[in-house]
């Protein structure tokens, strides 16, 4: 029964943060009719990243839940994170630690983010092949980096390529290739340890 109402509760408020988001949404539409889109929707990311606590919490969840590709209503985006793109999406019970930075990621059901994890839109997405262009104005490929279901991501890792379910990735590790399901794996690069099956 506690359940129940603990339910019923956490969707009512849901519901009470959504209401009051609709201003703030209406804005946000209309700049992106004036404004570059991506732009737009960097400065309100990064804007909402910066409101602390549960209600901070409550408010990216309803920003992005009315902006991203899909995000689901039972999930955490803790205080300083920033997601760069509307193509991402974000699945049920999917914490999302402080200060993590995103690019375009598919985050499958029950993944838990660290603190600072920060997961790129792939590997490529900067090209220095031409020495007489700076590197800011070469154009990469921007690919969507995908996260298995339950899996966990430690504090402070940088993720450029794909990870399976069930996996659990050590603090401070950068994936560059790409993680079978059921692997634990850490370093620089990341190597897979051990299979937890």
């Amino acid at each position: 029964m506690p359940t129940d109402i603990k339910k019923i509760a956490k969707s009512i408020f849901n519901l009470i943060v959504r209401i009051l988001m609709l201003p703030l949404y209406l804005i946000y539409l209309i700049l992106r009719i004036f404004i570059e889109k991506d732009s737009v929707f960097h400065g309100f990311s990064q804007l909402f990243s910066l409101f602390p606590g549960i209600p901070g919490n409550y408010m990216r969840k309803e920003f992005y839940r009315m902006t991203l590709k899909h995000c689901d209503s039972e999930c955490a985006i803790c205080f300083g994170t920033v997601i760069s793109h509307t193509d991402s999406e974000i699945g049920k019970g999917v914490y999302i630690g402080p200060n993590c930075n995103l690019g375009t990621v598919k985050l499958e059901d029950n993944v838990t983010l660290g603190s600072n994890v920060h997961i790129l839109s792939g590997k490529r997405q900067h090209n220095f092949s031409d020495i007489t262009i700076p590197v800011q104005d070469q154009r990469g490929i921007y690919e969507k980096v995908s996260i298995g279901s339950d899996t966990w991501i430690g504090n402070s890792s940088v993720i450029m390529a794909n990870i399976g379910k069930k996996c659990i990735i050590g603090a401070g590790s950068v994936v560059t290739k790409e993680i079978e399901d059921y692997s634990i794996a850490a370093g620089n690069p990341a190597r897979v340890i051990r299979k937890r099956v």
